[in-house]
Formats: C-alpha cells, sequence, structure tokens
C-alpha cells in the first residue's frame, strides 16, 4: 500500500500497517525534499501509475486537506488498522480508515470514509462518524453518537450517549460534551460552546 503525506501522522500509519504486515511500497509527498521517513522511501509527487496497481491511504491529520487529497487523487483507497486495535464484527468501516493502536470500536458503529480513530481512542456501540473526521488519542465516543463531516474530537473528551455532533465542529482536548453541538461549533471546558 502506499502512504500519501510525509508527516507525523503517516508514520503512525506506517506502523499500523506493519502490525499486520501490509507492504508499505512508498510514500509520496510534495515536499520533495522529505527522502525517506522510518526507513522507507518518499517517491516524490503522487504517480497516478503506480497507484493503479496497488492501493493508497493519506497519512495526512488535517480533516480539510485529507478531503481534498482523496477528491484530487481519486485512487483505491485502503484501511489501516494497528493489530492491537479491537474492531467489533458488527461494525461498518469505509475507506481510508485508520484506526490506531488499541483503538475500539464497537458494535454496529460506522466509521466513514478517511476518518482517524487514533491511539486508544474509543468509539461505543451504534455510533455513526461522518467523512473525514478525526477521533483524537484517549477521547471517548459514548454509545449511539452521531458525528458529521470533518469533525475533529480533541485529546481525551468524552462525549456523553445519543448526542448529535454536527459537520465541522472542533471539540477541544479533555472537553466534557453532554448536549447537542451544531455544525461548526467549537466546544471547549464543559459544553462551553463558542460559534466560529
Amino acid at each position: 500500500m502506499y502512504v500519501f503525506g510525509a508527516s507525523g501522522h503517516a508514520k503512525v500509519i506506517i506502523e499500523s500497517l506493519l502490525s499486520r504486515d501490509i507492504d508499505v511500497e512508498g510514500i509520496f509527498d510534495d515536499d520533495l525534499s522529505i527522502k525517506s521517513i522510518l526507513g522507507f522511501k518518499v517517491l516524490g509527487r503522487f504517480d497516478r501509475e503506480l497507484v493503479l496497481r496497488s492501493q493508497m491511504i493519506i497519512g495526512i491529520g488535517n480533516n480539510s486537506i485529507r478531503e481534498k487529497i482523496a477528491e484530487l487523487y481519486r485512487a483505491e483507497f485502503g484501511n489501516a488498522i494497528h493489530f492491537s486495535s479491537v474492531v467489533s464484527p458488527s461494525a461498518i468501516l469505509g475507506n481510508g480508515v485508520a484506526i490506531m493502536a488499541r483503538a475500539v470500536i464497537n458494535a454496529d458503529s460506522k466509521i466513514g470514509d478517511h476518518v482517524i480513530i487514533n491511539t486508544s481512542a474509543s468509539v461505543d456501540h451504534d455510533c455513526t462518524i461522518g467523512d473525514f473526521s478525526h477521533v483524537a488519542p484517549n477521547s471517548t465516543i459514548c454509545g449511539g453518537i452521531k458525528i458529521g463531516r470533518r469533525t475533529l474530537v480533541g485529546a481525551g473528551a468524552v462525549i456523553g450517549p445519543n448526542l448529535t455532533i454536527g459537520n465541522d465542529v472542533v471539540i477541544g482536548a479533555g472537553a466534557v460534551v453532554t448536549q447537542n453541538v451544531g455544525n461548526n461549533m467549537v466546544v471547549v471546558g464543559h459544553n462551553k460552546i463558542i460559534k466560529q
């Protein structure tokens, strides 16, 4: 599998792929000064001919940039699911999903395309995580939560059960959310909602 992006996030994706014995065939990045990461060669800019013979995953943490790359470079996108993660057999995963070490996805949850479920994050039963969203390390998503597109749930945040979180929301690190949150909002602390 190829990785697009030679960032720190790409390193974690590479290690997730390796944990499942998935070959990393190369890395694409527009920054031509980067020659390798974790011992894998950075091939330069995206090469459609190479990707036609394999799959690719986007190794960039920024939700909006990940979406732009997915639209620009239409490829067959594979998933990177770390060996130590726990994914329910009834969970549904989209394409280009990254599930990091010790993350948990429980029964009947739906994970959209190009979503990141980061290290030790927990997504409980019957949740829906929208395309291009990111659930950061040690976050807790309780049961029955619906999260929109391009939303970031910050490190260590907790979202109470049966809530709806809109598109393009930023939930700050360590925040506690116990009420619905509309589109384009920022949540910090305990339910402190700030309109952008």
